[in-house]
């Protein structure tokens, strides 16, 4: 039964944390996807291959594509061709001012989180962290 209710703790505290990420979007005032598109952008060089951009969001192909068309119309990013099929989405410089001013907060204070940690908190919460997702993927390919 105690395993039950830490699996339950996770499930909420993780809820909470998605939360605060969607209460920073709505400050910011973007969307969720939006928000998550240009905070890849900003930690990969201002520049990410649109597939890259959905793999690290876990957003579908579908969300992206559209969130991406809203930011290229408004100015914020533009596509640039990568090798083979492969779309190169770039902010623009209304894009880098843009999430300057709307994205670098979140960046700050994730970055203040992990200078608060130890080297060793620090890879303790990745090592659990990629073990709960690698189990969670196995378990899930024998349900569904």
């Amino acid at each position: 039964m105690h395993y039950l209710k830490t699996g339950r703790q996770y499930t909420y505290l993780a809820g909470e944390i998605n939360a605060l990420y969607h209460e920073a979007a709505v400050k910011a005032g973007v969307s969720d996807s939006v928000q998550n598109i240009l905070y890849v952008l900003c930690e990969n060089g201002e520049e990410c291959r649109q597939s890259e951009i959905s793999r690290l969001t876990g957003i579908s192909r579908q969300t992206i594509n559209s969130a991406i068309r809203r930011l290229e119309k408004d100015g914020i990013v533009y596509l640039k061709q990568g090798k083979g099929r492969n779309t190169i989405v770039c902010l623009t410089e209304k894009g880098r001012e843009f999430s300057s001013e709307k994205i670098s907060p979140l960046l700050e204070a994730e970055n203040k989180i992990w200078e608060e940690w130890t080297a060793d908190e620090q890879q303790q919460y990745l090592t659990l962290t990629q073990k709960y997702r690698d189990a969670l993927e196995k378990y899930l390919k024998t349900v569904f």
